[in-house]
């Protein structure tokens, strides 16, 4: 088999998901984001809903040419390989969740979480892709989607898709426990749950084929397939979701698809500019962040929840407030008011962890996650 050729522009998708992680993570005040940069309050999607699948989408990219090693076949090697960085990625997220409190109290730990899906959706695509012959892939992927379809049109209640009635809360509740659930919907309802962990997995599967269709497509003509590639999955997807809801915090099958099909979109584009046309100058910020992405990720998570909860100013008046509300109100707001106040804290956070990203990467330091 030839070698695949190496495309900058997956390094500039990664790193960008990863700068937008940070951005839409962090804002100064949570009253004050512009519209784009919050989540759909239920079914829809903004450019923020993007992200998380987005990231998942590169990642499926990236196993084709990291497993192009052990033959993209599973074997010794490369089940080691996935089952550490499966468990390692899922640990380093219940460290966070568990930060500062660690070793104290568990009764109430949320299990799930961003980095937990990230490694269960990895490790689980990488044994599919790993393990089963090629041309079935796409196949079992449908089977997926539509059979989580299936059970939450089923399984649910009088609104199956409804944040009260869809079926995936009985389905965590049953198996982490209700105490353990995300409670930020105001019930106990986690968006990155375990039933709706395994459409995620087609999010990943979809991004490893759309690494196979690029080592097998010309550079020239790459652009225009993909994009065409991209259109059907993206329209695809959205009829679908006159029946099935886009919906994030459920990761519908519509969702799959639809954001997906955007994700090629954006990567045709950068293929095109970047590799293609040649416009690499403006490529470096973003580079610096797709070198240790996880990491900064992690990072970044893990400052954010020691400058809210551990780290305190006390006021004027003798109130004690978190960090991170002390630099907003004090700072940012005066500096831009309070909703470009609160943007440019995220962003001041965001060239904060490019800053740590371009020393390690300067350094020739990458800490695989």
């Amino acid at each position: 088999m030839k070698k695949s050729e190496r495309y900058l522009a997956l390094d500039v998708l990664r790193g960008m998901t990863i700068a937008l992680m940070i951005t839409v993570n962090t804002p100064g005040s949570w009253q004050y984001v512009y519209a784009p940069l919050r989540h759909s309050s239920w079914h829809g999607c903004t450019p923020t809903d993007l992200v998380f699948p987005f990231f998942l989408f590169v990642v499926g990219v990236s196993m084709f040419f990291s497993f192009a090693k052990y033959g993209n076949t599973l074997n010794k090697a490369s089940f080691n390989r996935l089952g550490r960085r499966t468990l390692l990625i899922f640990a380093i997220g219940l460290f966070l969740n568990s930060f500062p409190q660690w070793m104290t109290d568990y009764s109430s730990l949320r299990i799930m979480g961003v980095l937990q899906r990230i490694a269960l959706a990895y490790g689980f695509a990488s044994l599919i892709v790993l393990s089963m012959k090629r041309k079935y892939i796409p196949y079992l992927g449908l089977a997926i989607l539509l059979v989580y379809w299936g059970i939450l049109a089923w399984f649910g209640g009088d609104d199956p898709y409804s944040l009260e009635g869809n079926v995936t809360i009985p389905f965590d509740a049953a198996i982490l426990g209700e105490q353990h659930l995300y409670t930020g919907f105001g019930i106990p309802f986690d968006p990155e749950g375990l039933l709706s962990t395994i459409p995620a997995v087609v999010t990943v599967l979809l991004g490893y084929l759309t690494g196979v269709f690029i080592s097998n497509t010309e550079k020239a003509k790459l652009p225009a397939r993909l994009a065409l590639y991209g259109v059907l999955v993206t329209i695809i997807g959205r009829l679908w979701g006159f029946v099935f809801p886009i919906n994030k915090p459920l990761w519908t099958s519509s969702y799959v698809l639809y954001t997906a099909g955007l994700a090629a979109l954006v990567f045709a584009l950068l293929i095109f500019i970047i590799d293609v046309k040649g416009y690499k100058k403006w490529t470096s910020f973003f580079v610096v962040f797709g070198m240790n992405p996880l990491f900064i990720y992690a990072l970044s998570g893990l400052w954010a929840r020691t400058l809210g909860m551990l780290i305190k100013f006390e006021t004027a008046d003798g109130t004690v407030v978190r960090g991170s509300t002390w630099l907003y109100q004090h700072i940012f707001v005066p500096l831009a008011g309070n909703m470009n106040g609160s943007l440019l804290y995220a962003l001041t956070h965001v060239f904060f962890f490019w800053l740590i990203g371009y020393i390690l990467y300067k350094k020739r330091i990458f800490i695989k996650v």
